[in-house]
């Protein structure tokens, strides 16, 4: 049981690794013994930054690139195959999210959020599929997360409409790749956070102690917290999670 939780020895990449969740999840990887974490971002001097920040914990390598399209995806999988033979651990953590009014929410931002969010992962983990059963013979598990959100599973009065679709068809979905891949020893899982402070959810960012009174655990999630989810479901200990989404919210869904 010592080592259930190590890493040690494996490679990953994570989208959206540059700031945010993708950050405290890179930075628990090679905390926990990864031996090179790839990070992707659309901002190439922010990835790289970030990269060059994350290596004080370990070997971390910026690929920038947007993964939002079809040829960006083939982009990425492409370099990462010129790199490794093998891939362990692939994080789908890039997405979007975009608040309007109902009657006057735009096709683009419509496209945009749910592209990212939802096909995104699905053509990502197609296009590494080869790397990621080459993984699955490195004498464990490869593994596939996806992080999706609680407002995929609850609904708040924010006006996000394909935010909170594509989080739940994301939930869904992972269920139904997990079943496929298991098969060739790819476990799919998902997380599903709460209120962390990152660029996305600004609100918490920036008002986490007004945001904290609304949470059962009285406090917004920390870097712990996220890293901690995410490397139980990459090591050995989530070997057995299966399809399955872990809440990380402080009890939020359930207060709602």
């Amino acid at each position: 049981m010592k080592d259930i939780f190590s890493l040690n020895g494996r490679v990953a990449l994570v989208t959206g690794g540059s700031r945010g969740i993708g950050y405290m999840i890179v930075q628990g990887l090679l905390e926990h013994g990864c031996s090179r974490v790839y990070i992707s971002a659309r901002k190439a001097a922010q990835c790289d930054a970030a990269a060059k920040e994350l290596s004080q914990f370990g070997e971390c390598i910026s690929i920038p690139g947007d993964v939002s399209t079809l040829e960006g995806i083939q982009a990425l999988a492409a370099e990462i195959s010129q790199r490794e033979k093998s891939l362990d651990i692939l994080v789908n953590n890039a997405g979007a999210a975009w608040g309007e009014d109902f009657d006057t929410y735009p096709e683009s931002g419509w496209d945009k959020t749910v592209d990212l969010n939802l096909k995104t992962p699905f053509f990502l983990t197609k296009e590494l599929a080869p790397l990621l059963r080459a993984g699955s013979q490195n004498g464990h598990l490869a593994k596939v997360i996806n992080i999706a959100s609680i407002d995929g599973i609850s609904i708040n009065m924010q006006e996000t409409y394909p935010y909170a679709g594509s989080k739940a068809g994301l939930i869904h979905m992972t269920k139904r790749m997990a079943l496929r891949l298991i098969k060739e020893g790819i476990v799919v899982s998902a997380i599903a956070p709460g209120a962390f402070a990152s660029e996305m959810n600004k609100v918490a960012r920036y008002h986490g102690d007004a945001i904290a009174q609304g949470i059962p655990s009285g406090r917004i999630g920390t870097a712990e917290d996220m890293a901690g989810a995410a490397v139980y479901l990459a090591s050995r200990a989530g070997d057995y999670v299966v399809g399955s989404t872990i809440v990380v919210d402080g009890g939020v869904t359930y207060a709602r």
